[in-house]
């Protein structure tokens, strides 16, 4: 917990209540549906949570700002993000229903009641979003098709409307069709080697109507 202390000081009595609660309620969880690796359930602030709030590094969501977490898993980084932005809408979607059954566990427990969750494929999601996040579950150019048609065509943010993806690694080759893609390297925010080949990828997107 004090890793997201070093590196979000201005948390409310709330949050932090919050972000402290994960780690009992994801250990608990674990042990019945395994969503986290061992080695990652002992490291979760770290590996989990700060990798989630990445994203917080590159954008302040709005109040009122709704945004889609595309194979959550365990709820990476949609709860994260949903517990430091509370008037933020976040819809976490996977196709695994253990998982979802896991993330609206973690939902309930924490009192969230900015979250929704989808079991399903977000090829059938029919709502728009002001941004669409997740943890590499899927080669740029697949995930971009997935979420066709799913960005909102009001701008409320200074960074334009489109997908912030968690990456890894050298991104040259996967990247080489979105020129207009901004990557951010995470260990420009976060001095731990864990973050060490992590990124943020921006990737605006236009509203398809």
């Amino acid at each position: 917990m004090d890793i997201i202390h070093k590196y979000f000081k201005n948390l409310t009595e709330l949050q932090t209540a919050q972000f402290a609660k994960l780690q009992e309620l994801y250990e608990d969880w674990n042990l019945k549906i395994n969503v986290v690796s061992r080695k990652d359930i002992d490291e979760l602030y770290l590996r989990h949570v700060l990798h989630s709030l990445g994203i917080a590094k590159i954008i302040q969501f709005k109040p009122g700002s709704k945004v889609m977490d595309v194979g959550t898993g365990g709820g990476f980084p949609g709860i994260p993000l949903a517990i430091l932005f509370p008037e933020t809408q976040f819809h976490l979607v996977d196709s695994i229903g253990k998982k979802i059954k896991v993330v609206n566990e973690v939902v309930a427990g924490l009192g969230l009641e900015n979250v929704k969750t989808t079991h399903g494929r977000v090829e059938e999601v029919k709502d728009t979003y002001d941004f669409i996040v997740s943890r590499a579950v899927a080669q740029m150019e697949t995930f971009v098709r997935w979420n066709k048609g799913k960005i909102a065509k009001k701008q409320n943010h200074d960074l334009k409307n489109g997908i912030l993806y968690l990456k890894g690694g050298d991104l040259t080759e996967e990247l080489k069709l979105y020129t207009s893609a901004t990557i951010y390297n995470l260990p420009d925010f976060f001095e731990e080697d864990f973050f060490e080949t992590k990124k943020v990828v921006h990737l605006g997107m236009k509203f398809k109507g």
